[in-house]
């Protein structure tokens, strides 16, 4: 059989409803249930989770990043699927089902997968310092096909402030336009939408009934769409978004310690990991805290201990044994709590902070930044500035896009703790028989493109 998997980002029952029409209606058919967030609850990890069927120990996917101990630097939001560990989806019902193909559209680790349809969001990095928003697709001529028919991805509604819901509709689109030209046995499709504004606005905000209706209207289309074509759906999530208030500072913490290495750069700070004492490399709600000096090992622990916005410290060993995950992890990983989440932010004067952090950087960053889903409220006519950036690019020129606020309680969601109340659980539709964790539904996919 062939079967389509929608992964709506940030989904949970609490926000299916009056709002959600046409996704209340497939679940009341289909079925819905909760399962248990993989740890840490983030993209990276539960999507390998899903497409390798293993743990975290087996797939080696900590984080959305880790720290990289060989060349001593943080590697964030890197797209290469040799990355995961294990046996893909797409490999083992390629062994089991005669003429087995897959679309992999957008979900992470998507380049160089042994997929036969993928894209994903890929910009272009001239010699001179430029960055060119593009996408990247295998086969290669895919992309040029795409974009001819579809217009060019529109990048910046796939993150930072501008993100929303254009770059899922484009999404669903080359979707149905990978359905039409090559019917693929099982399509991938990750539509982000409603993680964006969970993240900035948080899940009680009243702005979130209108992003609820675009996200449905896009599912609810993509479902009619497979549906008419015989083509079994299922609906997932990767987790839910928790109300946060409280942003927590380790690396400030950890530079009153004097554990941290700063460098002066042009007048502004940095940090160097490799020659920090201790340092943190934060994801949402998790952090993985390295500890470079041995002999402070206990005094971190303790500090994270009976620091507030912390739940608890686990030990990567203990979680996931000896392997390629516990050579990734952090020494100790910091788990916040229900309304607290990790920042990177290791300078203590704004004015030095380094050129990347009022910029949207994803792999500069020792950390995620949330934050880059804002303009800066402080700056006189940001979209005046916003215009003279675009200008400066369009002539051939390079220039900051220096808009995003340094001001951490701007962020109203979050996510990446396991321990979370129900309602704020990801959710399955249509999956025909019970889960508990993120690697049943590969158990769950397998078997029904096999017909069960």
């Amino acid at each position: 059989m062939r079967v389509a998997v929608l992964n709506i980002v940030g989904l949970s029952e609490s926000l299916l409803g009056v709002h959600t029409p046409g996704l209340a209606a497939f679940a009341r058919e289909h079925g819905i249930q909760s399962y248990a967030p993989t740890f840490p609850a983030v993209t990276c990890t539960a999507q390998s989770a899903i497409t390798t069927g293993e743990t975290v120990g087996v797939h080696g996917i900590v984080a959305n990043g880790w720290y990289d101990r060989e060349s001593a630097e943080p590697r964030f939001w890197k797209q290469s699927n040799h990355i995961v560990r294990g046996e893909k989806i797409w490999d083992r019902l390629r062994r089991k089902v005669p003429g087995f193909t897959c679309a992999k559209l957008f979900w992470w680790y998507n380049m160089h997968a042994a997929v036969d349809f993928s894209i994903t969001p890929r910009p272009l990095y001239p010699a001179d310092g430029r960055k060119v928003f593009d996408i990247h697709t295998q086969p290669m001529l895919l992309r040029d096909e795409l974009k001819r028919e579809l217009g060019e991805f529109p990048f910046r509604s796939f993150w930072g402030p501008a993100a929303g819901i254009a770059s899922s509709e484009w999404i669903a689109s080359s979707a149905k336009w990978i359905e039409e030209k090559h019917s693929p046995t099982l399509s991938m499709v990750y539509l982000p939408h409603l993680d964006y504004s969970l993240q900035k606005l948080g899940p009680h905000a009243p702005e979130i009934p209108a992003e609820l209706k675009k996200i449905d209207r896009v599912a609810s289309d993509l479902i009619a769409f497979y549906k008419a074509r015989g083509v079994r759906v299922i609906v997932l999530s990767e987790y839910g978004i928790s109300p946060v208030s409280r942003p927590v500072h380790l690396h400030r913490l950890f530079r009153q310690k004097g554990w941290l290495s700063l460098k002066n750069e042009l007048g502004r700070e940095t940090l160097d990991c490799g020659s920090s004492r201790a340092f943190a490399i934060a994801d949402h709600q998790v952090a993985h805290v390295y500890v470079n000096d041995p002999s402070i090992r206990d005094e971190v622990r303790a500090l994270l201990e009976h620091t507030p916005g912390i739940d608890e410290v686990r030990l990567p060993r203990e979680l996931w044994g000896d392997g390629v995950a516990a050579e990734r992890a952090g020494d100790l990983i910091a788990v916040a709590e229900a309304d607290a989440w990790f920042t990177y932010y290791f300078w203590n004067d704004d004015e030095v902070a380094p050129d990347y952090a009022r910029t949207i950087d994803i792999h500069r960053k020792p950390g995620y930044d949330p934050c880059e889903l804002f303009i800066d409220q402080k700056l006189h006519f940001p979209k005046l500035k916003i215009a003279a950036f675009l200008l400066k690019k369009k002539l051939g020129l390079r220039a900051l896009l220096d808009v995003i606020p340094l001001d951490a309680t701007c962020v109203k969601g979050s996510h990446g703790r396991d321990k979370v109340p129900a309602d704020e659980r990801p959710v399955l539709i249509g999956a025909g028989s019970a889960v508990q964790c993120a690697e049943d539904i590969h158990r769950i996919i397998i078997n029904a493109v096999k017909g069960h």
